[in-house]
């Protein structure tokens, strides 16, 4: 169960400012949140946490993955415009999300099939994320990779050339984990800075649906991201297409065999 520690900075280095708006490209920004740990006790886990914000060409914006609700975040973000869409793009994704709704009713809860089962907190969701239904077809591409465990809705928005992703992808950078245990966890993971890739645990997720996998990874390939936005740790701000050949290269490797005649 994720616990909230929006003052502690002793086990894991923010990526500051937090809670602001920080532009990416024309019509995208991020939002480097507080820490949020899972797990109890001294088995707790520290996440980093990163809101992507998108604006769409009728001025609509979506919130993916949303950090924590502050009213001065809620303030710069109104100016960009009328919030529409709260995504929680797995079940993992979704804790603050619920506060966003309380004081933006009119928006449109989004989120993968399974989350309100799984959620810890009381959600109502208006749509479901499947398939490649993208609720914004002419702007925003949708690809929902299922897995046993996690279920993740991949957007690729098309005029920045950004994928964007939450756990598909970690990278957490060993220089901002205070503990040394924590640090060799995330090594033992794979999910450490500067090859960082979907930990251990979710990778088996996907075992055995890594047919569907390959053919996500493939799609995902094939939108040539120039670059790659993530939940936890260092993102990518170029080379995108690269950085996903190599965190999938496993899955990469099988594709180019099987195009080998």
């Amino acid at each position: 169960m994720p616990h909230e520690h929006p003052a502690d900075r002793t086990s894991l280095d923010l990526y500051e400012p937090i809670n602001v708006l920080k532009p990416v490209a024309r019509d995208l920004w991020i939002v480097d949140g507080p820490r949020i740990g899972f797990g109890v006790g001294p088995l707790e886990f520290p996440f980093s946490t990163r809101m992507t914000v998108l604006r769409l060409g009728n001025g609509d914006l979506i919130l993916h993955s949303p950090v924590a609700l502050t009213p001065a975040l809620r303030s710069a973000i109104e100016l960009l415009g009328p919030v529409r869409f709260l995504v929680a793009p797995n079940s993992l994704h979704y804790w603050w999300l619920p506060d966003w709704k309380a004081v933006m009713p009119n928006a449109e809860v989004l989120a993968v099939r399974g989350l309100q089962k799984r959620a810890k907190r009381s959600i109502a969701v208006d749509r479901l994320l499947v398939g490649r239904g993208s609720p914004w077809p002419a702007e925003v591409d949708l690809l929902v990779v299922r897995g046993d465990a996690l279920t993740e809705a991949v957007l690729f928005h098309r005029a920045s050339q950004t994928l964007i992703l939450t756990d598909l992808i970690e990278n957490f950078e060993p220089k901002r984990i205070h503990s040394w245990f924590l640090r060799l966890l995330v090594r033992l993971a794979g999910a450490a800075d500067p090859d960082g890739k979907a930990p251990i645990d979710m990778r088996l997720s996907f075992f055995r649906r890594r047919g569907a996998l390959r053919l996500a990874v493939q799609q995902m390939l094939a939108w040539q991201p120039e670059r790659i936005i993530i939940a936890h740790g260092r993102w990518y701000e170029k080379d995108g297409t690269a950085e996903l050949r190599r965190a999938f290269r496993c899955v990469v490797t099988i594709i180019v065999q099987a195009a080998t005649p």
